[in-house]
């Protein structure tokens, strides 16, 4: 991985800026779920992972408390991965069609996957403060992935805060809503593209299916030219 990257996520993995956020995560490492009672989580902030020359960017709100927080890795080892991977896969965007763990042997094609906040919050329910403190994080994948165009957010929670980090950091007065699949510009010639959350009440109550997610990251694929 590029050393702009390793530094960051060295950065990230031993941060302590939030102490509700870390006392939350070592109170989940230490209780476990039932099913993972035997494994040892990763307990620590989780950073992105994927292609350092990625064009596509998968941009969620934050590690689940027994998937990312448990791996290791965003969007892995839960039941919103088995979806999301499955899509990714189908659409050749991943080599695999599921995200288990940090050993899995997982690539992307030209996709970098991250969280806007790099720790699960209590009730998934960050504070101000918090965002504000991982938001430098953010800017700094933002920034070393030279060759981005595209965003999709998984979650109007994840497009609302990502559209937040753009108004303060960028002059963008509009107030785009979200609504799936459609596409945004923003301020830096990015395109944004709002996506239901692949989680397993969405994908139950059929807010998101499969053949709506392999459409729209299908559409990603051909805006971002992988």
């Amino acid at each position: 991985m590029d050393i702009k990257f390793k530094k960051l996520n060295k950065t990230i993995v031993n941060c302590k800026k939030c102490p509700r956020l870390i006392n939350y995560i070592k109170k989940i490492s230490s209780e476990k779920r039932k099913q993972n009672m035997n494994e040892t989580y990763w307990g620590k902030p989780v950073t992105g992972f994927g292609d350092k020359n990625a064009k596509l960017l998968i941009l969620g709100l934050a590690p689940a408390a027994h998937g990312g927080t448990r791996t290791g890795r965003p969007f892995t080892g839960d039941k919103s991965s088995d979806f999301l991977f499955k899509c990714l896969f189908k659409t050749k965007i991943s080599n695999l069609p599921y995200s288990l763990n940090l050993q899995d042997g997982l690539r992307l094609k030209s996709t970098y996957v991250t969280n806007i906040l790099k720790c699960v919050p209590p009730g998934d329910k960050p504070m101000i403060e918090e965002l504000n403190n991982c938001s430098e994080y953010f800017k700094s994948e933002i920034s070393n992935l030279k060759n981005l165009n595209t965003i999709v957010t998984l979650g109007k929670v994840a497009f609302d805060n990502c559209i937040k980090f753009y108004k303060k950091n960028y002059y963008f007065p509009r107030k785009p809503k979200f609504e799936h699949g459609k596409i945004h510009l923003l301020p830096n010639n990015i395109k944004l593209i709002s996506c239901y959350h692949p989680s397993p009440r969405n994908v139950n109550t059929k807010i998101i299916s499969e053949k709506m997610m392999l459409g729209l990251f299908k559409k990603a694929k051909k805006l971002s030219t992988i």
